[in-house]
């Protein structure tokens, strides 16, 4: 049977103890403790693992920290963007148990989020990333841990649109957009990068900004007219999809290719 005692500051610690095996963890209320317990005597009862090391499951940073490390363990990287989002997300929620990531403190973080000008995607990607950790943490190392209460949270932000799909686009910058875009780029005296080439060569190829500044010298075939792109975007599988492009002058904004690469 699981132990369950009051603390001095009102929450619950529930203590489980069950053929030689131990798990303790803390909720703000009774009910919660008690489902937590029973759950994990039933991951006991069936023999899957209950608990990696605790202190490093202790917080929220320590779950973001193990997610890294896991990855990192079978050769997976983070792109910029997940890497600046998990950061952010260990600075903010960091010192919380995953037990304390409840209905409550992830719509009060939305609001907060919204307030401080984030958009409903960008706290749409935030959430996400938050289930992720959980997710992988119980799933990976069997840390017992709910994450109902971030789809409920989810429901409750989209209910207050604070979350939600980007718009789509409907219309194409029009050729004076493009021509003062590139020209102040061009007249910018403190403008040592040729970002004006860039997005010439951006509009001619449809590639994304990591690809462009991503590509070598050794990509490009002279002779054929074909740049290999590395590692392209795809919501499967980016590690291993290259792909060969053709460099056509079709576009009306196709620079020559060699001024966009530069020397490693």
């Amino acid at each position: 049977m699981a132990t369950l005692t009051k603390l001095p500051s009102g929450s619950w610690r529930a203590q489980v103890r069950r053929k030689g095996k131990y798990a303790s963890e803390t909720f703000l209320r009774r009910g919660d403790a008690e489902t937590w317990a029973r759950k994990v005597e039933h991951r006991i009862d069936r023999g899957e693992p209950i608990l990696c090391d605790p202190e490093t499951t202790k917080t929220f940073a320590g779950l973001i920290e193990l997610h890294r490390s896991d990855l990192a363990e079978v050769g997976k990287t983070f792109g910029r963007s997940k890497a600046a989002s998990l950061d952010f997300l260990s600075d903010r929620l960091g010192t919380l148990r995953s037990s304390e990531l409840d209905r409550e403190r992830i719509i009060e973080f939305g609001k907060e989020r919204a307030k401080g000008g984030a958009g409903p995607v960008t706290l749409s990607i935030d959430i996400g990333y938050i289930k992720i950790i959980l997710a992988h943490a119980a799933a990976v190392h069997g840390v017992v841990l709910s994450t109902e209460g971030i789809d409920r949270a989810r429901i409750a932000l989209g209910r207050l649109d604070l979350v939600g799909r980007s718009n789509e686009r409907d219309r194409r910058p029009i050729e004076g957009e493009l021509r003062k875009i590139i020209t102040t780029l061009e007249t910018n005296p403190y403008q040592k990068i040729s970002v004006a080439r860039i997005i010439r060569f951006a509009i001619a190829t449809a590639m994304r900004q990591d690809e462009i500044c991503h590509a070598r010298w050794e990509d490009y075939d002279p002779f054929s007219k074909m740049l290999l792109i590395r590692d392209r975007k795809d919501p499967r599988r980016k590690a291993g999809n290259d792909q060969r492009i053709p460099l056509l002058s079709v576009s009306g904004y196709d620079p020559d290719v060699a001024p966009i690469f530069y020397p490693a």
